[in-house]
């Protein structure tokens, strides 16, 4: 366990010294926005350290200056919240970056595998969950917790290593590679209260209502992130669509809300929410946001995702990737709508694998049938002496 500045310093050195570190955190975030750091992990290919981030006077520097390090690959699994972390507090994104979770949806082991089913598949090692949930802010920690907290570094090493020689076997390299863009953007992690009414769902209808709605979530986000709080701590994702629909500016108006607290339109708080819904109904008409409209679907558009559904469960079986990381029903909607959707499904591997025979299909190039008992595509070619046409079966799929 380390507790210190120097011992951190001197176990980030010496993992420094490797091509690979493999990270996990334990957290909180129950009652903060922002998630508090508990516990860091690491582990080498033959070391393995506890960080007790809490620790009173532990400076994590050196633990960010390894993160930043180009010459050694950080591996997580499932790493989206930990690099939340890592930038927020480090104010930077670990890189290169691995993560097992999407190497092995690349490698065919099924849609989100979690961490514990992953080492059991590539390990046959069964780990005890029983820690996950306990408080990782409370002092001393127990042992049964140190172990959990090792094994989740150190099992994570044999998963590394085995899928990136799955990936190289299958010149699956790339794939990943092309999927950790998203996880090493900035963007991917920034909380920008402007955007914060994205996160709530459209129950508007009039384009006041939504400027209303936009201005009390960027007030409310603002004030989370200030205070450090959960958003609810604040107000209710109910309390913003009831004020929006209602638009009060005035304290008698706010206190008759059924979403509000008795006595809250005289807080601060409640004197910022007037402030923003005065604010969304002196813009001009012409300032006003409009309603996100979703393109009408065309006909038969329903029909068409059905079977662009199948198709992608044939190649998703067919070439061990799991269905998810090849397309999104959204991904399926938009090829439905236009043949040059700006989707994911449509570049680069993807399209490869998927896009041009979804497109295919789409012409009527490739149909669908029945064979025994298999489900297969097959690819029409048309005879010029004949007009006949000539089946040909590109990708199938076991019942």
């Amino acid at each position: 366990m380390i507790t210190k500045t120097s011992d951190l310093a001197a176990a980030c050195k010496r993992l420094s010294a490797h091509d690979y570190v493999t990270v996990d955190t334990e957290f909180l975030r129950e009652s903060t926005f922002w998630p508090k750091l508990c516990v860091i992990q690491m582990a080498g290919p033959d070391m393995a350290f506890i960080v007790d981030a809490l620790a009173p006077g532990l400076s994590l520097d050196p633990f960010f200056e390894l993160m930043g390090d180009t010459s050694v690959i950080k591996v997580f699994h499932a790493a989206r919240q930990d690099i939340e972390i890592v930038f927020h507090l480090g104010k930077l994104i670990p890189a290169p970056l691995f993560d097992t979770q999407v190497a092995a949806m690349v490698c065919g082991f099924g849609d989100s595998i979690s961490y514990d089913q992953l080492v059991y598949k590539v390990t046959g090692a069964k780990i005890d969950k029983s820690s996950r949930f306990t408080d990782w802010a409370r002092r001393p920690l127990t042992s049964k917790q140190l172990e959990y907290a090792l094994a989740d570094v150190t099992h994570l090493r044999d998963a590394y290593q085995f899928l990136k020689a799955n990936l190289a076997e299958q010149n699956r390299t790339n794939w990943v590679q092309d999927e950790m863009k998203i996880l090493s953007s900035e963007g991917t992690y920034r909380t920008d209260p402007e955007n914060a009414w994205q996160r709530l769902k459209m129950r508007v209808r009039k384009p006041i209502e939504l400027a209303v709605m936009m201005e009390v979530a960027a007030w409310r986000e603002r004030e989370a992130q200030s205070r450090d709080v959960p958003r609810n701590r604040v107000i209710k994702d109910d309390a913003i669509y009831e004020i929006a629909s209602q638009q009060p500016d005035t304290q008698e108006a706010l206190s008759r809300l059924r979403t509000i607290p008795k006595g809250f339109e005289r807080s601060r708080a409640g004197d910022e929410i007037m402030k923003a819904v005065q604010r969304a109904k002196a813009l001009p008409k012409d300032k006003m946001p409009r309603l996100p409209k979703g393109k009408p679907a065309p006909d038969g558009s329903a029909a068409a995702v059905d079977l662009l559904k199948v198709l992608l469960k044939l190649v998703s079986e067919a070439h061990g990737v799991a269905a998810k990381v090849i397309a999104t029903v959204d991904d399926l909607e938009k090829i439905a709508a236009d043949d040059n959707a700006d989707v994911a499904a449509l570049q680069g591997w993807r399209r490869e694998l998927f896009g041009d025979v979804a497109l295919k299909l789409k012409r009527g190039d490739v149909a669908l049938a029945f064979q025994g008992r298999q489900i297969v595509a097959i690819e029409q070619t048309a005879k010029p002496e004949d007009d006949t046409a000539d089946d040909e079966k590109v990708t199938q799929a076991a019942e």
